[in-house]
């Protein structure tokens, strides 16, 4: 047989489409000719194919013409994942294994000059496709866990391309892969209880966990504003099967491990001085940002006004969508990033603007540039925003103990059953599905006109009130929320009032 095709996949961001390394083998000038939108390092998997038969003891035809073609042709193929597949297609087309041997799998993996395999990025989303459609998978062994968490699906690891050759042989059967996954849970999350005071931050705290809403902290330095964005973790839910594959995945294409603080939303907390393809992606070849690692978890801003506006600006569009588009010339990604913004500020650059403890040193025209680096727009996405004041010396010193994360979380628990059996979290609520749950009466409609038009809050800002004020009724057992909830959801947009204030 001089023609052979071996599937694998490429790797396209979170998607991994069918790949067919086609070889041929013909009379003629002898070469190897690689075809099929490879990139710099797939074109070198020539030589570490070549290096690897001979010293795995193989045959490579080097009196033949060898064709290569990566199907489908207009892909772009990146990486050296396709060294065990293209590997496996010369030994087929050269008659030293059987071609049907071929049928039902999937490979991957890169191969050393010895014909060891060596792991690749990148697998689960590749073995979640495989797993679709119902082949099996060989891969490189550190791989083999991994791909296992995809599932009902038949992972074979080896070591060596000869452990694969005889596999595939009949003579050595490598045993499907158990999945020997060790969550390492890591640090337990900060408990709530340890926050004194800071009755209404601990509550909007609270009901941005219930809904999944945006929040914002202003305040002087040192009033417990990063304390409290930490402690959201802790009084999340712990991700589905499904929400943790997701995540998963993700970290699977930027490289990182797979078993860290699985089963735990993501608390991602990027430096002020992040770039824009840092925070939503980027890069020649778009890789996932921040916005994406912090995917179904907590994506926590400290010192908001020192992001610059442009990095700040580019995250509204991913606040509304939950995904992420990143196009470039030659290539496009699509990313998920469906996460809880929580931000920290200080109402001025030295901090104490309305600060009883210390006078603000600010001018008015630095306070105003300070401020004016949050656009409008952007904080109309901010669903809570609330002032952290500095608390009294009693306060600070006090032995009361707040609630623990624990209880707080158990009604978080309850208002999201709540919030599903409508169909989603309040927060992704569409704005037909929002006015029939809320079903506000004629006389809280009018009420809300007019503070609307007092505020001159718009009508993004509008639909974020409902939203809140779903949630605040969920957390009470309330079937839909009236005036007092719509009042403490208003209450809960002081940014404007706070910034304003001298």
């Amino acid at each position: 047989m001089t023609l052979a095709i071996v599937a694998t996949r490429a790797g396209l961001g979170l998607e991994a489409p069918e790949v067919q390394v086609e070889v041929h083998l013909a009379n003629g000038l002898p070469g190897l000719t690689l075809v099929g939108l490879p990139e710099t390092a797939v074109k070198e998997s020539r030589e570490r194919v070549r290096s690897a038969l001979v010293n795995a003891g193989f045959d490579f035809p080097n009196t033949r013409r060898i064709t290569l073609n990566l199907a489908p042709a207009d892909l772009p193929k990146e990486g050296g994942r396709f060294d065990l597949p293209i590997a496996l297609g010369i030994l087929a087309a050269s008659g030293q294994i059987p071609v049907e041997a071929l049928e039902g799998v999937e490979c991957t993996g890169e191969l050393a000059l010895d014909g060891k395999l060596r792991a690749v990025p990148g697998v689960l989303p590749f073995a979640l496709a495989t797993r679709q459609a119902g082949r099996a998978l060989i891969v490189p062994r550190d791989c083999a866990d991994e791909a296992a968490l995809a599932g009902s699906l038949k992972v074979l690891p080896a070591d060596t391309l000869w452990q694969v050759v005889a596999h595939l042989l009949g003579q050595e059967k490598i045993p499907a892969h158990q999945l020997a996954f060790q969550p390492q849970p890591g640090q337990p999350p900060a408990d709530l209880a340890e926050i004194r005071g800071q009755h209404q931050a601990r509550r909007a705290l609270e009901v941005a966990a219930a809904g999944g809403h945006n929040l914002l902290f202003a305040g002087p330095p040192g009033t417990g504003k990063t304390m409290l964005a930490s402690r959201l973790p802790g009084i999340l839910p712990p991700l589905s099967d499904d929400e943790a594959l997701e995540v998963a995945a993700v970290r699977s294409v930027c490289g990182l491990p797979l078993e860290q603080d699985w089963g735990r939303r993501p608390f991602r907390q990027p430096h002020h001085s992040a770039s824009a393809a840092a925070l939503v992606g980027g890069g020649s070849k778009p890789k996932p940002g921040e916005i994406s690692l912090a995917h179904h978890g907590v994506l926590f801003l400290d010192e908001l006004p020192e992001f610059s506006r442009h990095v700040l600006e580019v995250l509204r569009q991913p606040l509304e969508s939950g995904t992420i588009h990143l196009a470039r010339a030659s290539h496009e990604r699509r990313y998920p990033a469906q996460f809880q913004l929580v931000a920290a500020m200080n109402p001025c650059p030295c901090g104490h603007l309305g600060d009883p403890r210390q006078r603000c040193q600010c001018s008015t025209s630095q306070i105003q540039r300070y401020q004016a680096r949050l656009s409008g727009p952007l904080l109309d996405r901010i669903d809570l925003q609330v002032e952290v004041p500095a608390l009294p010396p009693e306060q600070l010193t006090s032995q009361e103990v707040g609630e623990s994360s624990a209880a707080v979380r158990q009604r978080v628990m309850a208002a999201r059953e709540r919030q599903l059996a409508r169909g989603a979290l309040n927060a992704y609520l569409g704005g037909r599905e929002l006015e029939a749950a809320c079903a506000l009466q004629a006389a809280e409609r009018t009420w809300l006109a007019e503070v609307l038009e007092k505020l001159k809050l718009s009508a993004r800002a509008y639909h974020r009130v409902l939203r809140v004020a779903l949630t605040l009724a969920d957390l009470q057992g309330e079937a839909r929320p009236a005036q007092p909830q719509l009042m403490e959801a208003i209450g809960y947009r002081q940014l404007d009032r706070l910034l304003k204030r001298g």
